[in-house]
């Protein structure tokens, strides 16, 4: 060990063959096919939801949910049961709290501050007390790519399917009211009654990404694709595309490079969704550099002509 750490200081090289190894990359992937599928499915839902917690301004709720989220998969690791289902109980307890005891965003900020200790309070216990292997308890956190199996894929599918049907029910009323919520209410929108549904959506989609990416960097798919979208477009149409877009790469990607490293799924599908909003931030600045300022007042005008 210590020569392979000399070998790595001296050249470099060690370093990357102790982080990634492509060598039997090829008969790795079969292991993989459940996982890429629920990345899919995943990148859909996650691109799709994201939009509206940047509308709604919910990013803070998603990491609070994700917290009880991680509580729920955690107990069901305990008392051997599904742990998709355990996280998915989790995720929509914390969501129809936040969603009825938050109506207004001070109040939400502050249920969600005490839903986020709470939840990862009962998940350490529950992981403390859970005897089994130390990978399972690793993976909540983090995430993990092969283990997907056939009855969790059936979970995921069935929960991203009903995901994917609320979404398209109140996909218009959502965006109207999330533009401006008086003026739905006043047209007769129900505006609460979609908060609140809006958070359980949120609270699946959060279920389905924690069984990827673990618990801890949920945001990686539920907010910087949706972000990175925004900074480029503002188009009703070409926003949740490119959303989508964003995270099937950054979840897709994530999985093919932790194929073949020591490293786990997380830290790729954040680095590269991280990469992806910094182009586009980045790509936006020098649009507005290069765009001509528009003189909106007379003493502007005057001073150019002098």
């Amino acid at each position: 060990m210590i020569g392979r750490w000399l070998l790595a200081e001296g050249d470099g090289t060690g370093v990357w063959q102790q982080i990634f190894n492509f060598d039997n990359y090829g008969e790795l992937l079969g292991l993989v096919q459940n996982s890429l599928l629920a990345g899919a499915l995943l990148g859909l839902v996650g691109g799709l939801v994201g939009v509206f917690v940047i509308m709604r301004d919910l990013p803070f709720a998603v990491h609070g949910i994700s917290e009880l989220s991680f509580a729920g998969g955690a107990a069901a690791l305990l008392l051997g049961v599904n742990i998709v289902a355990g996280s998915i109980v989790g995720s929509l307890l914390a969501a129809a709290a936040i969603g009825v005891l938050g109506v207004r965003a001070r109040d939400r900020n502050s249920i969600i501050g005490v839903i986020m200790p709470f939840g990862l309070g009962l998940g350490v216990l529950f992981l403390s007390l859970y005897k089994g292997r130390a990978a399972n308890k690793f993976g909540l956190l983090t995430g993990q790519i092969i283990a997907v199996d056939t009855p969790q894929m059936s979970w995921l599918i069935s929960t991203s399917i009903v995901v994917l049907i609320v979404l398209l029910i109140v996909w218009k009323p959502l965006t109207f009211a999330g533009a401006d919520p008086e003026v739905a209410e006043a047209r007769g929108v129900p505006v609460r009654a979609l908060s609140l549904a809006f958070m359980l959506v949120l609270g699946l989609a959060v279920a389905l990404c924690v069984q990827i990416v673990g618990a801890l960097l949920v945001l990686s798919l539920l907010v910087t694709p949706a972000a990175a979208a925004a900074r480029i477009t503002a188009s009703t149409v070409l926003l949740p595309v490119l959303s989508v877009v964003f995270a099937l790469i950054s979840i897709e990607g994530g999985i093919l490079l932790a194929l073949g490293s020591t490293v786990p799924i997380s830290p790729y599908v954040t680095t590269i969704s991280f990469v992806i909003y910094l182009a586009c931030r980045l790509a936006t600045t020098k649009r507005a550099k290069r765009t001509p300022r528009v003189l909106n007042s007379a003493s502007e005008v005057g001073a150019m002509r002098v």
